[in-house]
């Protein structure tokens, strides 16, 4: 590839990346006009299935795409995933009923799993052999994904307000139109001719254990009890499908998720942290936003420009990776450093809330926390990478990616089950969250005051998991991690049968 061309592929990625983060944000700010339009009597309750739809379908692939781009190369793998991208949003535009709208989203989905992921194989075959290791395009990454988290809901918002919920997806349509015709110039990158096999039973069996476990986070406490049989009913089915992949991976002649992986001790520690990672992400945004909305009063529209000083954290830390690895900070640095400070966030967010705390503080503890993790998302898929061998590179940096939507989903449960439960113990009102708004006199005040000691334990726990994060980036070791000055690919190992 030309320098030219390298130069048009990593925008082509960054716009990639926009359209993915764009995506998750920006339905939030249209749901009313969407239910308005499509079903006003019963479209509400379907409203949690726009997001969950969208992310089983997307977590499902994760897998298949990583093994694609190792079989297949990534370019082909990266343009099927934003073709079937822009198919689910024109669909979406055109859905005429709320069952259609959720169709769609799934379609959508299965080509947004692989826009994130698929994206930073791409970005890693970019580099040229003097670039292995750093993080040009990590650190950009992170940049663009901050600043998309913050204008998302936003400019949902505006073209609902202006214009019609539909133009939130057929606004995709001429930007992954204009990354194909780019793609199509100026990627080169390399191909496979050899027919391998692909393991369609692994990533069946992945598919039904992560869809299996989002049910079980989704439903479980909030539409079943954690004991309903249909709880249960899941939690053993994921059971029985995690069991089967293992079992299915140490036999297949080319697993969608190789076993000897695991082995890599950066690749063990960077999957373990990005999970932790995505589980503490889920506390400190919808937590946050709760209590912004139940104890302070705020509009679900005020609420969400709190997360622009958390995106501003992420962007800055994007922008200051370049001069702070000039200065010799490696991926392990980055790690420790950022499990650290989002550890800190956390406590200082446990410490500090109460029913009048000061906002400008809840800002710049949302701006310390979107520090810590800007300095993890792009540094973690830079460490697996600079690990993984060279013909495993498109599993690695995948499962990053797959690691931490399992992350999101269990945080969520985790988090919620600790509210609710200790709000039920100490709460006014039958112990239900929601119906805190509706007391009055000392009953609110006392409920109040419940909720706000349950959401302190439960940033404690956000924490607590972050100084485990930490104790993990401590572990990872220290040569071969300095980015610019990497350790030379390695060889895959082979599976024991």
């Amino acid at each position: 590839m030309t320098e030219t061309q390298r130069k048009i592929g990593f925008l082509v990625c960054l716009v990639t990346i926009v359209l993915a983060v764009l995506d998750l944000q920006i339905v939030s700010a249209a749901t009313v006009p969407i239910v308005r339009d499509l079903d006003p009597d019963h479209g509400i309750d379907k409203i949690p299935w726009l997001v969950s739809a969208f992310a089983l379908a997307s977590a499902a692939l994760l897998p298949l795409y990583g093994k694609l781009c190792d079989v297949l190369g990534p370019k082909r793998v990266f343009t099927g995933a934003i073709a079937t991208f822009l198919l689910g949003s024109a669909l979406c535009g055109a859905a005429r009923s709320m069952d259609q709208l959720i169709a769609a989203r799934a379609v959508q989905g299965l080509g947004g799993g692989g826009l994130m992921s698929v994206t930073m194989v791409v970005i890693a075959h970019l580099k040229g052999p003097e670039e292995k290791g750093a993080g040009k395009g990590t650190n950009m990454g992170g940049l663009v994904a901050g600043g998309a988290m913050a204008v998302g809901p936003w400019i949902g918002g505006l073209l609902a307000d202006h214009a019609s919920w539909r133009w939130i997806f057929y606004i995709n349509l001429p930007v992954g139109l204009a990354v194909l015709a780019a793609s199509a110039f100026a990627l080169k990158l390399p191909e496979h001719h050899v027919r391998r096999p692909l393991d369609y039973t692994g990533a069946l069996l992945a598919a039904a254990f992560s869809s299996a476990l989002l049910l079980v986070t989704d439903w479980g406490g909030k539409k079943y009890a954690w004991s309903s049989p249909e709880v249960l009913g899941l939690l053993t089915a994921a059971a029985v499908a995690l069991a089967l992949f293992l079992w299915r991976q140490l036999r297949a002649p080319e697993p969608v998720l190789p076993l000897a992986l695991f082995r890599i001790r950066e690749l063990r520690l960077g999957f373990a942290i990005q999970a932790i990672m995505g589980a503490a992400m889920m506390g400190a945004i919808y937590y946050v936003l709760i209590y912004l909305q139940i104890v302070r009063g705020l509009s679900s529209s005020s609420a969400g420009l709190y997360l622009v000083p958390m995106a501003v954290g992420m962007s800055a830390t994007g922008l200051l990776g370049g001069p702070l690895t000039a200065r010799g900070w490696t991926s392990r640095t980055f790690t420790i450093s950022g499990t650290a400070t989002t550890a800190l966030a956390f406590v200082l967010l446990a410490t500090t809330i109460a029913p009048d705390t000061s906002l400008w503080l809840i800002r710049a503890e949302l701006l310390l926390v979107g520090a810590g993790f800007g300095q993890l998302l792009g540094q973690l898929i830079l460490l697996v990478q600079d690990a993984a061998p060279r013909a495993q590179l498109g599993v690695a940096t995948t499962s990053i990616r797959y690691f931490q939507n399992i992350g999101n989903a269990l945080g969520t449960a985790l988090f919620g089950t600790v509210l609710t439960r200790l709000y039920a113990t100490h709460g006014p009102g039958g112990g239900d969250v929601s119906a805190l708004s509706r007391l009055t006199g000392t009953a609110h005040t006392h409920g109040v005051h419940a909720f706000i000691d349950a959401t302190s334990v439960v940033f404690w726990c956000g924490a607590g998991i972050m100084a485990v994060a930490s104790v993990m980036a401590f572990r990872l070791p220290k040569s071969g991690s300095a980015q610019g000055t990497s350790s030379p690919p390695r060889e895959a190992e082979p599976v024991p049968a």
